[in-house]
């Protein structure tokens, strides 16, 4: 197994690296936000729909009527209900992200994920402490 802290490699290099594997675990993170967004506002409209229901049931059916025509099944942003937003977001920027970040491990790194994060393990865990061991692919 090779060294994943990659010795030939320089300390700018690997800080670059290691930035943009953040950059794109926030993104990650974004995503995962948008996802709930979706999922929220989805769960909203169908107890918006709940309420259309109970409205009419008690006679309000103006209201009803209203809320069903104007917010019922309504874009949240022009054109779009959430999934074309995650839709989009997914083929216009986490995509590429993504794509990025493997190019830049392929180019500087040979694929090696994590290797700023390797040589901080390297850097601080106690050597030879039985909860400090260097782990799969990293050396003694």
């Amino acid at each position: 197994m090779t060294d994943r802290t990659r010795p030939d490699l320089d300390d700018t290099t690997v800080e670059g690296l290691g930035k943009l594997s953040e950059a794109l675990e926030t993104i990650e993170q974004a995503r995962g936000q948008l996802y709930g967004f979706h999922q929220h506002s989805g769960k909203a409209d169908r107890l918006l729909q709940e309420a259309v229901e109970k409205f009419r049931e008690a006679g309000h059916t103006q209201l009803a009527d209203d809320l069903d025509r104007d917010l019922v099944g309504r874009n949240v942003i022009a054109d779009r209900w959430t999934f074309q937003i995650v839709e989009d977001y997914d083929a216009s920027y986490w995509s590429a992200f993504r794509d990025f970040d493997e190019r830049a491990r392929t180019e500087l790194s040979g694929g090696d994920r994590h290797v700023f994060e390797a040589r901080m393990k390297q850097r601080e865990r106690t050597a030879g402490h039985p909860a400090h061991e260097a782990g799969p692919a990293l050396d003694d």
